[in-house]
């Protein structure tokens, strides 16, 4: 049976045909209970044959350390700060001011003793461009020196090397030298821990493995295929790359009937530990100052917080951003969310997105596979329904039989053999979720709080107003997050693309609904840290008042960094980390790094 397209859905069956050239189809196929196979392994779609671009030295330095990190910072330009680039960063900052020098640099001579800092060659001969740190003068040519943070490596007798991959680097920027005339007869290495040079011999082999590594990184970079992660491996530990990368947890997905890695620490979160600013009075503007984001009412200051300290900003109703500000947060990739004064998500002040040209091809390419949307549907239904069973169990008093009911229904998902039928499961779990939801309540929260049915659009009850803001603030955490991996926000499997809505975000969201939503909103009511008070009744609906909303804000806030373990890896993390974790898995599904996608539950 061949169902009716509505117009998103052509214009993508247009786009698709386009791009992969050919027929895309976009009806069901044949799929009844048995296990779809899942083509993950196809080459990316051949495009338009294009010069290829001169390789950074840094970017090659990055292969001979690591194929994958060089892989994702060239070929995908993702790249997260950590605590080691900040330092390397500090370490560079007086080789970063550029001297004086010749248009030519051929006609570049330096005497004995002199020095040039930051300068910039390349070679289209050699395919390279870089930046020198310093470029001294010798009585025998050049000699190219190298600023690093860390320490040089151990030889057998103690005695102070090189690292490999930093050798090949300094000796990159050689043959760029050489390339322009120059006599380069000797390179170094600072190590800013050690405080001294290490020499580089700039041997035959060395200057080989140059160019050895350069047309593998070449290579590899126009096979567009991702290597695997390195395993249990020292240098993923101090890899900038590790919170995208996941070395041992990306094994594990790409391989999920083997044993799981035992894993003694989370993936580290980056950015994670920058301020929220939320500005909800009518009238505010959001201004930047220096350094400082200023919040401003009728020309006075209400607030100040450091630019480097914020990592979003929530703005809700009639509040102001001011030019400035909001260039300030797209450079520093500060998230602007745009909230009714009712709490409804309206959009997101972000920079570029990541790159990830690899995930949205492969997300685009599946999406008109109707086996493999299933498949992720299935086990996103699956997730939640466990997951309202399991608040039911701990918080609440469901008869056994609803709870029987609620494993029967998470069951059935993996037998639903079309979406329609998958969403009326979905649909009966949540009837039987809701209808014992008000047993959560403590008895003198449902004195003052009574529930009966799920309603919104406008929410009619306080309990119900709490899950719509719920909601909404998590379809816009996760709409970021899908933005900050290289996912297309827009485009789900299991909920229906719609003009302006984040359908997969949803997706994402469904697994999270019952233990961050749902667990905010009953804990506020328990606690009686809300009070029927905060709460405004009109024709157009039941919603937070001001006050209310502040206080929501510190309960949400709690719950995101509250930590939760991982039900495949044993390890605990903050829930607003999870989030990113499982936008990840999905994001090495789509690429066709995973076999699978698992969706998050707890226990």
């Amino acid at each position: 049976m061949e169902l009716p397209l509505n117009a998103l859905q052509k214009q993508i069956h247009e786009v698709l045909s386009a791009e992969l050239g050919g027929t895309v189809s976009l009806q069901p196929e044949a799929i009844a209970s048995k296990e779809v196979p899942v083509a993950l392994c196809e080459p990316t779609p051949s495009l338009p044959t294009e010069p290829v671009p001169l390789m950074p030295v840094r970017r090659l330095q990055n292969y001979a350390y690591c194929p994958r990190l060089f892989y994702y910072q060239w070929v995908e330009n993702l790249f997260e700060e950590n605590a080691d680039t900040v330092e390397g960063s500090a370490a560079h900052r007086q080789t970063d001011k550029p001297s004086a020098l010749p248009e030519d640099p051929k006609e570049l001579e330096l005497p004995e003793g002199a020095r040039l800092r930051s300068l910039q060659l390349e070679s289209e001969t050699l395919g390279l461009v870089g930046k020198i740190d310093v470029c001294e003068g010798a009585s025998d040519g050049i000699e190219v020196i190298d600023h690093k943070k860390g320490s040089a490596r151990r030889g057998e007798n103690g005695e102070r090397l090189a690292k490999e991959y930093d050798a090949v680097q300094v000796a990159a920027y050689a043959l760029l030298l050489r390339e322009q005339g120059q006599t380069v007869n000797a390179a170094s290495i600072y190590y800013a821990s050690d405080r001294r040079r290490v020499p580089v011999l700039l041997t035959d082999e060395l200057l080989a493995s140059v160019l050895r590594l350069r047309d593998e990184a070449r290579a590899m970079a126009a096979s567009a295929k991702c290597p695997p992660p390195l395993r249990d491996d020292a240098r993923c530990l101090y890899c900038s790359a590790y919170p995208i990368c996941l070395p041992n947890e990306s094994a594990f997905w790409s391989a999920p009937s083997g044993k799981p890695p035992e894993l003694k620490e989370p993936p580290r979160p980056p950015g994670d530990d920058g301020e929220l600013l939320v500005v909800q009075k009518p009238g505010c503007t959001v201004g930047q100052r220096g350094g400082e984001f200023v919040v401003r009412e009728k020309g006075k200051d209400l607030q100040k917080f450091p630019r480097n300290q914020v990592r979003a900003i929530y703005l809700y109703g009639a509040v102001q951003l001011t030019a400035q500000a909001a260039q300030s947060c797209l450079e520093d990739g500060i998230d602007v969310g745009y909230f009714s004064p009712a709490g409804r998500f309206l959009g997101l002040l972000r920079g570029l997105p990541a790159s990830g040209v690899d995930a949205r091809l492969g997300q685009y390419r599946m999406f008109g596979e109707w086996g493999i949307r299933l498949k992720i549907a299935r086990e996103v239904v699956r997730a939640k329904i466990h997951n309202q069973r399991v608040m039911l169990m701990r918080n609440g008093d469901a008869p056994d039989q609803t709870l029987r009911r609620l494993a029967d229904l998470r069951e059935l998902t993996e037998k639903a053999g079309d979406l329609d039928t998958l969403r009326g499961v979905e649909g009966t779990a949540a009837a039987l979720y809701f209808e014992h939801f008000a047993t959560m309540l403590s008895e003198r929260a449902g004195m003052d709080f009574s529930f009966t049915e799920r309603n919104r659009r406008p929410p009619r009850d306080p309990l119900n107003a709490l899950l719509s803001l719920g909601y909404s603030i998590l379809s816009k955490e996760l709409t970021g997050v899908c933005h900050a991996v290289g996912l297309d926000p827009f485009l789900g499997f299991y909920h229906q693309p719609r003009y302006g809505r984040p359908a997969l975000a949803l997706d994402l969201m469904e697994e999270f609904r019952p233990l961050i939503a749902d667990s905010v909103a009953l804990s506020l009511l328990n606690r009686g840290e809300l009070t029927i008070n905060h709460f405004s009744r009109s024709a157009s609906g039941c919603f937070l008042r001001e006050e209310g909303r502040k206080i929501f804000w510190e309960a949400w806030f709690r719950r995101l960094d509250s930590e939760v373990t991982h039900p495949q890896f044993g390890y605990a993390m903050s829930y607003r980390r999870m989030l990113e974790v499982q936008a990840r898995q999905l994001w090495r599904y789509v690429r066709g790094e995973a076999e699978r996608y698992f969706g998050f539950t707890t226990r």
